[in-house]
């Protein structure tokens, strides 16, 4: 450590750009307000994350009270550190931590640059909204609790308890509760002590009498000015502190005019004052911000697509498979979990062999192997042969599509929309102080009287609340309106997504087919018993649409052996070792190594102990109006076809299909996609989530069609249930509705804002009728939209086919 100095001077902190006071401490020409900012500083100096400072200015932590020493000993008890964990094992950890400081980019890049800080952090992840952090780390190399003493040391102290959400929500809401009726109270009293200046036209009340009113009023301001106020004022000096006009500033710069006039006036004998507007306008300020919390919390539940995630397991009861929905799934129930499937919940392995790629989860892609009775989480992906697990925690359906929505899986944003709210944020508060200045310079020169009540109505009037919620909420009401009709949806950017895509790619089997209704014959030597079982000993395991129809047309229970160094080829085949003996099913160059080349339905060939046995002859059964579903499509898209099937049916599917694309690989597809793209296309890639996972996430939108056993497809935008398959075109032009609803509401606000803007320069408007105008046009938007998207939903969805999911 370089030696440090103390001097008198003042000046702002280097890191957190606090005022240092008189004593601060200097190291190498820079000036801090303590020694743990320095610390903070010298740290990310000498690992080489300089780069913190330069996203916003002064944007860390004021450090002066660092955290003792001792404080979180607790974290090295193992009782206390295990309900912590999102995932625990001997090498790693995931755990995911609430750290209120979180409060700009700089926040978020450094917390996201921690692995630069210590080698033993492999990565981390923060979820701005929900002031989050997940991170993932080497146990050997870095303990909890060190880990903890990192954050607190770089001022990103965590909020460590067990007690629970809906707790911490209802005391948030409390707060809000009590300010409002604290200036509820006041706005009502100042009200009534007004009225005798309002109604005394003829002077007939003493001077004494009105001196003592104002005090008394001006009393009843000050708790509704420092206590009901204060959440605008701090949000406006943080934004001011940022160099950053929020959308807070205007208002605390009203109310602050307001105030400091009505006290000038009531002191010097001069006027009344305008605390009854200034307490209105922070009543009515106040219940409009209430209303959109509710509003907020309303539309996340809507959007809490979680609850609607289809996913479906496989359960054994009393020998007998069934799928079953996830949420129906109970702690103690048996599950049987095949290749490629997600482990819905913390778990006992009972039998087979576990080999699982906790990748989703920790980020590290090195398969683990797991023994009989012990513990696999939630999240991780089984690879090889099925296992059987016994669920031992509830299922968490938000914790499984969190790990839909991680890094590796991110497409890049390019959304317009989402472009012209930020620019609007970004600009439309230096233009309302610009009108609120060129406002009072003209009142000014006509009546300056009016200069103040002007202002004030100016900067109120023109809250952009209406303007921020449009896009939200009509896409969150899109949203669970999908979930409602079987379209599931990432999140709201997979509607935009939607309504910009102008080619549709589709995959052939198990996308366009039936997986459930294709029948499958068996030419060749007729089957043993025992080949039998060891055919479907091993079709059991996979998730393909092939492999299932075989399985099904196989004796009842005939599974009877677990295979070995199971292995399947996406688009090939499988091959394992079952009783000893070597069986091989797939294509014909998979199993028989050329291409037969010879005409005829689907094969599936068959090896056992190096045999050919024979093959499956597998017919197609298109989805139901699948060919009115593609007349539709083709009148707005250009439609493509890539199949990892022979070109039978060619001749068939070409009245549906602008391009057709025959034994095309997963490899294949995805590189069409990037052709498609590459040519300035917007292709959708529509497929079953297995062997199209590449094309799924290369594609601009991604769509993946699930039947009856759900397997995680976090590659794609949307999960689309298989017998919803005919509103796929209502789909696609609801999202162009929900785009113009969005963009129409834009309009309006920006009318709103035109007409009351007008009225509040020609001081035509009082501060306080503005402060009711504010919330009362957020809710005119939020019934807008409402009423447009449930008008427009009921002349394209018709009511839910009784056999839909979760129904």
């Amino acid at each position: 450590m370089t030696a440090l100095t103390i001097e008198k001077i003042h000046v702002h902190c280097e890191h957190c750009g606090d005022l240092c006071g008189q004593e601060k401490v200097v190291w190498h020409s820079h000036y801090f307000c303590c020694q743990g900012c320095q610390t903070v500083y010298e740290l990310l100096h000498e690992n080489e994350l300089n780069t913190y400072y330069q996203l916003e200015s002064k944007p860390g932590i004021n450090r002066k009270h660092l955290p003792g020493s001792q404080k979180y000993t607790y974290l090295a008890h193992p009782d206390i550190m295990a309900p912590l964990f999102d995932f625990q094992d001997t090498h790693l950890a995931k755990i995911t931590l609430f750290i209120p400081a979180i409060h700009c980019s700089s926040c978020i890049w450094l917390l996201e640059n921690l692995h630069r800080l210590h080698e033993g952090i492999l990565h981390a992840h923060v979820d701005f909204p929900k002031k989050k952090v997940s991170i993932t780390f080497q146990m050997e190399q870095l303990t909890l609790r060190a880990l903890v003493e990192l954050l607190s040391t770089l001022g990103y102290e965590p909020e460590i308890n067990l007690a629970t959400k809906a707790i911490q929500k209802t005391r948030t809401d409390t707060g809000l509760i009590l300010k409002i009726g604290i200036a509820g109270f006041c706005f009502g009293n100042t009200m009534l002590l007004s009225l005798p200046e309002y109604l005394d036209a003829q002077a007939l009340i003493s001077p004494e009498y009105k001196q003592f009113f104002g005090y008394l009023n001006l009393l009843l301001a000050v708790p509704v000015f420092f206590y009901s106020a204060s959440d605008y004022f701090m949000s406006a000096w943080k934004g001011l502190r940022q160099r950053f006009f929020n959308i807070d500033v205007p208002i605390a710069l009203g109310i602050i005019v307001l105030f400091t006039r009505s006290v000038f006036e009531i002191i010097s004998g001069t006027g009344a004052g305008y605390i009854d507007s200034l307490t209105g306008l922070v009543f009515f300020l106040l219940i409009g911000k209430w209303y959109q919390s509710k509003t907020y919390q309303a539309l996340s539940y809507d959007r809490d697509y979680q609850s609607y995630f289809p996913v479906a397991v496989t359960v054994i009861d009393r020998g007998e498979e069934k799928s079953v929905p996830l949420q129906q799934v109970q702690v103690g129930d048996q599950l049987l979990v095949r290749h490629q499937e997600i482990i819905p919940a913390d778990a006992i392995l009972l039998e087979g062999d576990a080999l699982i790629d906790y990748s989703f989860v920790t980020g590290e892609s090195v398969p683990m192997k797991k023994d009989a009775n012990d513990l696999v989480y939630a999240g991780g992906r089984q690879i090889g042969s099925s296992m059987q697990i016994e669920v031992q925690k509830p299922v968490s359906n938000s914790y499984l599509t969190q790990l839909w929505n991680q890094e590796v899986f991110r497409k890049e944003p390019d959304s317009k929309v989402s472009s012209l709210v930020n620019a609007v944020s970004k600009y439309f508060t230096w233009g309302i102080l610009a009108l609120s200045m060129v406002t009072a310079v003209f009142w000014f020169f006509t009546d300056s009287t009016l200069i103040m009540k002007t202002v004030t109505s100016v900067l109120i009037v023109a809250c952009p609340c209406a303007l921020a919620l449009a896009a939200p909420f009509t896409f969150g009401h899109t949203i669970r309106l999908f979930g409602k009709f079987g379209l599931y949806l990432k999140n709201a950017e997979a509607i935009e997504k939607m309504a910009k895509a102008d080619q549709l790619v589709f995959d052939k089997t198990g996308t366009i087919t039936h997986t459930n209704t294709h029948y499958a014959v068996f030419v060749g030597k007729r089957l043993t018993d025992y080949e039998a079982c060891l055919l479907a000993s091993v079709v059991r395991n996979s998730l393909h649409p092939l492999s299932q129809i075989i399985y099904r047309t196989l004796p009842v229970n005939s599974a009877t052996y677990h295979p070995e160094n199971f292995n399947e080829v996406p688009g090939q085949g499988i091959c394992a070792l079952v009783d000893g003996k070597e069986v091989q099913l797939g294509s014909d160059v998979f199993v028989l190594g050329e291409k037969q080349g010879e005409p005829g339905s689907t094969k599936v060939y068959v090896k056992i102990d190096g045999m050919v046995k024979g093959y499956y002859s597998l017919e197609n059964t298109y989805r139901t109006h699948f060919p009115q579903v593609m007349r539709i499509l083709r009148k707005d898209y250009k439609t493509h076809l890539l199949s990892g099937d022979n070109d039978r049916e060619k001749e068939k599917l070409t009245p549906y299909f602008s391009e057709l694309h025959f034994d095309q690989s997963p490899v294949d597809k995805l590189q069409y996609l990037q052709h498609l793209e590459e040519q300035g296309a917007y292709p959708a890639m529509i497929g079953d989530g297995l062997n199209d996972a590449g094309a799924l996430k290369q594609s601009k939108l991604g769509i993946a069609i699930a039947d009856q056993v759900y397997h995680f497809s976090p590659a794609c935008d949307a999960i689309l249930h298989a017998i919803q398959f005919s509103r796929l075109p209502t789909y696609l032009q609801f999202s162009k509705t929900s785009m113009r609803i969005v963009k129409t509401a834009f309009g309006l606000s920006f009318l709103y804002n035109l007409v009351g803007l007008s009225f509040a320069v020609s001081g035509l408007l009082t501060p306080l009728v503005a402060a009711i105008l504010m919330p009362l046009s957020s809710v005119s938007i939020v019934g807008f939209i409402t009423l447009a998207v449930n008008i427009k939903a009921r002349s394209l969805f018709k009511k839910p086919d009784k056999n839909q999911f979760f129904s």
